[in-house]
């Protein structure tokens, strides 16, 4: 069976990804949840599985289809782990905490606390979305090329994210 499997994804029959998914993902998950964050395993699978479909004229069906996708899944995890730089912002684009009479206005301040620690609460890939979209101003599809993931990827972090910090903001007030 696998040897068909081999040969048809090679050839791009369409339903032969949904079935090499189904034979090896379990496989390229445990692969790279040895060195990819537990939370953003499932991101980097599908990377995997877009690459493999993407290259599958490359692939050879005389050659092993589990090593070749653990090859794509060892370059994935690498190219994932830096593209992991924290997401920076100047000083200028962060807005003035000074009301108008030129104090901090507490509530605000103790609001934006709420949310600094919720959001530190978030797994990295999440926080670093929301963080680009929200306060860096970029479209997802421009937070997509910076940090070189799928458009999918990126909608996925963010509706997350956000479920995730509505959660958290909820339980943080009483």
């Amino acid at each position: 069976m696998d040897d068909t499997l081999k040969a048809r994804l090679a050839a791009g029959e369409a339903d032969a990804l949904g079935e090499c998914y189904r034979a090896h993902a379990v496989l390229v998950r445990g692969y790279l949840r040895r060195f990819v964050p537990e939370q953003e395993v499932d991101d980097v699978v599908q990377i995997v599985f877009a690459e493999a479909w993407r290259s599958r004229r490359r692939f050879d069906p005389d050659r092993s289809l589990p090593a070749w996708l653990l090859g794509i899944a060892h370059k994935r995890a690498v190219d994932h782990l830096r593209a992991r730089r924290p997401a920076t912002l100047p000083l200028s684009a962060v807005p003035d905490t000074t009301g108008c009479d030129g104090r901090v206005a507490g509530e605000e301040l103790a609001v934006r606390e709420e949310i600094h620690a919720a959001m530190a609460r978030l797994p990295v890939a999440q926080r670093q979305a929301i963080a680009l979209a929200y306060y860096g101003d970029f479209t997802q599809r421009e937070i997509a090329e910076r940090l070189r993931v799928p458009l999918g990827t990126v909608k996925a972090r963010t509706t997350r994210g956000l479920h995730r910090l509505s959660v958290l903001l909820s339980a943080a007030r009483p």
